[in-house]
């Protein structure tokens, strides 16, 4: 690469960089306007009406203030960024690369979603309701810190989003050759496996528990692998291979 098409790259990723940090600015501002609202529609929900959100220090309302506005930032930010980076690499794919790639963002956008209106409404009432009862059982005194209920909901919430990646990764690493259908399926008792033990650390000690979170876990995996069959039978019977 010469230096004048250096200095191009340079600037486009700056301009698409300055894009992404105004989006993030603005979603941000937006957040900390949004965060009373949201804040007060977790506090209404049945689950946790009960719960006392006690602060046992003068920062403790401010950070949970300003972590809600900046997940409500990253929220609409990452889709910006993703299709920033998209519009970044389009001139070094083909036609089809490019459509082909494209869905990815709003696809990934809208599993994460899924993954985090399924962990906060089906795997975070479980979680709580058990470690309620857990301190009930040993005759504890409940006086929950609102920076720990929230640190309780965050660590198990974003983790559960995250997974919910998984067909996403999956298609995209067949996409570039990384994965094939037969190597999913021989690896698929092995996924099985692991998607069991993380569905056991992240739901409570019981078996209705943990079918509840480790089923849907299974047929996201099952998902992925079909999508990743017709893709892989997609990029064979094309004559480029793409």
């Amino acid at each position: 690469m010469d230096q004048d098409n250096w200095i191009v790259h340079v600037a486009e990723a700056r301009k698409r960089l300055i894009i992404v940090g105004i989006c993030f600015i603005v979603t941000f501002a937006a957040g900390l306007y949004a965060a009373p609202g949201i804040l007060l529609y977790l506090k209404s929900q049945p689950l946790a009406e009960p719960i006392a959100w006690n602060v046992f220090s003068f920062t403790d309302g401010i950070l949970i203030y300003m972590k809600c506005a900046l997940i409500f930032a990253l929220m609409f930010t990452v889709p910006v960024l993703l299709y920033q980076l998209w519009a970044f690499v389009k001139p070094g794919l083909t036609e089809h690369e490019a459509k082909s790639a494209f869905p990815f963002i709003p696809v990934a956008f809208m599993l994460f979603l899924a993954g985090l209106s399924f962990s906060y409404y089906v795997v975070f009432p479980m979680m709580l309701k058990f470690m309620k009862r857990m301190n009930q059982t040993i005759g504890a005194i409940e006086t929950y810190g609102i920076d720990r209920y929230f640190g309780f909901l965050f660590d198990l919430v974003i983790p559960m989003a995250i997974a919910f990646e998984l067909p996403v990764v999956i298609l995209f690493l067949t996409r570039i050759g990384i994965l094939t259908p037969d190597t999913l399926k021989k690896t698929r008792k092995y996924a099985y496996l692991g998607l069991a033990i993380l569905g056991s650390c992240i739901s409570p000690p019981d078996f209705v528990s943990h079918l509840s979170v480790t089923i849907p876990l299974i047929l996201l995996f099952e998902i992925s692998v079909y999508v990743s069959g017709r893709q892989w039978r997609k990029m064979q019977s094309s004559p480029s291979g793409s």
